[in-house]
């Protein structure tokens, strides 16, 4: 198929493996070349890694100062145009393929898109019943004798083909390479998800449904081996499966599509192959491009019928608190206990209890009865794992969640009343950002309320 100009900007028709690579790559060209140039004009550096790079700065943009909001309104002015012509040749390949052109969402998902592109490059046109059954192979086929043609038999070889494969990938990423990032929370689940599917449909093509709790069980089987294997507790891994759940199943039904191809399935052990390898490139993409944690804030206020001078002697230090109601602390978040001080005004030193150890909080800014500020010097461990075993001690207890300083500031009100905020400056090495950063938050604030409360019936006479 001969590929004309006017032809990038069409939505109807289809198109082939060679001009749909060609444009791609021609493309990315382009496109890489013209924003070195606008890097180079906002005196910015650029390559190649930037794509995929987390846009995590960006995505507040009131951290932005003006000159970077110029670079990002220039960078998506001139991404438009090949937002479209990309969105309309992978409409058009998707179609050519059989394949529904809804999965063009794929195109957008970071890293995940890079594995898309890989595909509709690889991935012949639909010239068969789709229908058909698998043609018969060769008995010499090693994934012909491995894997049983009855269903359940599938299945079950798809589990054990993933489940290892997964837990040495998490070993590698978390153990070795000291990551919980892109590869382990994205690129893992949906590609582990996928994998499972195209072995379940490798000898015949399975209903949607049935690949779809394929893709649901293949990472609760292996979120349970990391579990019985002690290299990461239930809660975790709850909070982990909220994102990687999604993300198989967006792998699985993708296999679904394909597993109904005999043509793509004649090319299976590759496809599998490449997915499998896909998962540490980002692994080690991540590790030779480190990016740097941002400091997230979180503030939580209360008002306390007390003036700020008895609200401010509870606030510097306070008694110990009754324990905890709330489920989030009962499953093994770490809760505050007590708080002590050595000293008064600045350089004194603050010491909260936690449920898992003290933070160690310098005074900085001692303004008696408006703000007390501080840094944080020791942090102990967010959690305590729910586990099997007597302790679990994977490696994002340790450093990848750390307070850096807080502060509580006191507003007087009228009626001899006070305004108490509280802030926690911090920060988190877990990608991608946000998403962990809606956990961290919801975290930190509900131990905000908990101070907060108990400063507030203290202050005002009832420390019951």
């Amino acid at each position: 198929m001969q590929l004309h100009l006017s032809d990038l900007w069409r939505w109807d028709g289809e198109v082939t493996r060679g001009p749909y690579i060609a444009v791609g790559i021609i493309g990315f060209g382009i496109k890489h070349n013209l924003d070195r140039l606008l890097a180079y004009a906002f005196h910015r550096g650029w390559d190649i890694f930037n794509y995929w790079i987390p846009p995590d700065k960006f995505l507040r943009r009131g951290a932005l100062a003006p000159e970077d909001v110029a670079f990002l309104i220039a960078l998506v002015a001139t991404s438009l145009p090949f937002i479209w012509v990309g969105t309309s040749l992978t409409v058009r390949r998707l179609r050519s393929i059989g394949l529904p052109v809804f999965l063009t969402v794929l195109f957008f998902a970071p890293l995940l898109n890079l594995l898309f592109f890989f595909l509709l490059s690889v991935l012949p046109a639909a010239t068969e019943d789709v229908s058909a059954r698998r043609p018969d192979r060769p008995s010499s086929r090693f994934l012909d004798r491995l894997i049983p043609r009855h269903a359940l038999g599938s299945a079950v070889a798809a589990y054990l083909f993933v489940t290892p494969i997964g837990v040495a990938l998490t070993l590698l990423s978390t153990q070795t390479l000291g990551l919980y990032g892109w590869g382990l929370f994205i690129a893992a689940p949906f590609c582990l998800g996928f994998a499972a599917v195209l072995i379940y449909g490798y000898h015949a093509p399975r209903s949607f449904w049935s690949c779809i709790g394929v893709s649901l069980l293949a990472p609760t089987i292996l979120g349970l081996a990391l579990l019985f294997l002690a290299v990461e507790g239930f809660i975790c891994l709850v909070m982990a499966a909220s994102l990687g759940l999604p993300l198989s199943v967006m792998g699985g039904a993708l296999g679904y599509f394909l597993q109904r191809r005999p043509m793509v399935m004649r090319s299976a052990p590759a496809t599998l192959a490449s997915l499998i390898l896909f998962i540490p490139g980002v692994m080690g993409f991540e590790q030779a491009r480190p990016t740097l944690a941002p400091t997230l804030a979180v503030r939580t206020a209360m008002d306390i019928d007390a003036p700020p001078e008895r609200v401010w002697k509870q606030v510097v230090a306070f008694a110990e608190i009754p324990e905890p109601n709330e489920w989030i602390f009962r499953l093994g978040i770490a809760y505050p206990v007590r708080a002590t001080i050595a000293g008064e005004g600045a350089g004194a030193v603050r010491h909260c209890e936690f449920s898992t150890g003290p933070f160690i909080e310098p005074i900085e800014v001692w303004d008696a009865p408006n703000l007390l500020k501080f840094s944080v010097t020791a942090n102990p461990a967010p959690m305590e794992e729910w586990t099997p075993y007597r302790a679990v001690r994977p490696p994002h207890l340790e450093g990848f969640l750390e307070s850096q300083g807080g502060q509580f500031h006191l507003t007087p009100l009228p009626g001899g009343r006070t305004r108490l905020g509280g802030t926690t400056w911090y920060q988190h090495h877990m990608w991608p950002a946000p998403f962990w950063q809606l956990w961290s938050d919801a975290i930190i604030h509900r131990i905000h309320l908990r101070v907060l409360r108990h400063i507030k019936h203290t202050a005002e006479g009832n420390p019951s």
